[in-house]
């Protein structure tokens, strides 16, 4: 019988991709989610479980259901603005709820943890190639709560009576859809820059704003590492393979080492779609860093992973087809 993975956050646009790939690696995806932000639509590849996160007797209901040999933890309230307006919600949903998964695992004795991390645990470092060892120095509640859930973890997998295993992705800007666009991008409210210049292709906004002209980039537009959302999953399968062979706890960055400025990203959408991209300036954004690229070397050399899909075309087209497919939500 195929061994079974507990994936919180598995109706979002990132877990829902773990699902397929962990499908289609043999195990069987079980979807823990509150449907807060997920999409029951997004659930197609295993058994799904509606539950919160904070709810630890839930979760130990589910963990001694299904028996998962691991956990791949995804769900987070991950809006950066959000998270500046109201910082208790970000502890709260983020801080709280993972100390309740990881309290569950240890009491249902599940080893591995595969958890979603994020570069925003680094905070500003303009102009520095980010690796695992850089400073952690969060700029807002988004990055701070993913750090002190990276704490939390470190500390539960120290303790003397609890096995713990954990693998960190701390990863850059997610883009792209699944190939078969069976599953894509969809936030309510969407603020990701790929999805928003493909609705303002569509027609579904009136106009995409760039924020700020004139940060010390070669088009004074903000640089950013992108990664396919394959990609991505990728890695995880592949830490979750690395824990299971027992090598040990282990923090890896997901990036590409390449860069691309807002400019380029929508002249590459438009070269895409054929279409222009109605779209205006506007003023900076508060805490918005000049560039952060990220090369991804210790995954490469420890995990064998290649971002083999991340090509700045290649992200926008597997978006742009789930965009275009029927009963894309509006």
């Amino acid at each position: 019988m195929a061994e079974r993975v507990l994936v919180t956050g598995g109706a979002g646009y990132i877990g829902s991709h773990a699902c397929k790939a962990l499908a289609g690696a043999g195990y069987i995806p079980v979807t823990f989610d509150n449907f807060v932000t997920g999409w029951r639509e997004a659930v197609q590849f295993g058994p799904m479980e509606e539950g919160d996160l904070r709810d630890r007797a839930r979760l130990e209901e589910v963990m001694r259901k299904h028996e998962p040999v691991a956990v791949m933890h995804f769900a987070a309230l991950s809006n950066v603005g959000e998270a500046s307006r109201d910082p208790g919600l970000y502890w709260d949903n983020n801080v709280i709820g993972s100390l309740r998964l990881v309290e569950a695992m240890a009491a249902c004795k599940i080893p591995n943890l595969v958890f979603s991390s994020t570069c925003a645990t680094y905070g500003e470092h303009d102009g520095v190639m980010l690796d695992e060892s850089c400073p952690q120095l969060p700029l807002n509640a988004y990055g701070a709560s993913k750090r002190a859930v990276e704490d939390l973890i470190v500390n539960f997998a120290a303790a003397p009576d609890v096995d713990l295993n954990y693998v960190f992705f701390r990863y850059f800007n997610v883009a792209g859809a699944d190939p078969e666009a069976e599953i894509g991008e969809f936030h309510r409210p969407e603020t990701h820059l790929i999805p928003l210049a493909l609705d303002a292709v569509r027609g579904r906004r009136d106009k995409l704003t760039i924020f700020g002209q004139d940060y010390p980039t070669p088009d004074g537009t903000c640089v950013r590492d992108y990664v396919h959302v394959t990609d991505l999953i990728a890695a995880h399968v592949l830490g979750l393979e690395h824990l299971r062979a027992g090598k040990g706890s282990d923090v890896f960055n997901l990036g590409t080492g390449r860069g691309f400025s807002v400019r380029e990203v929508v002249e590459a959408v438009a070269k895409v779609t054929q279409e222009p991209v109605p779209a205006e300036d506007g003023p900076r954004r508060a805490g918005d860093c000049a560039a952060l690229v990220s090369g991804s070397v210790k995954a490469a050399d420890e995990l064998g992973w290649a971002p083999d899909h991340s090509s700045l075309d290649e992200m926008i087209s597997t978006a742009w087809a789930w965009h275009q497919r029927p009963g894309y939500k509006a």
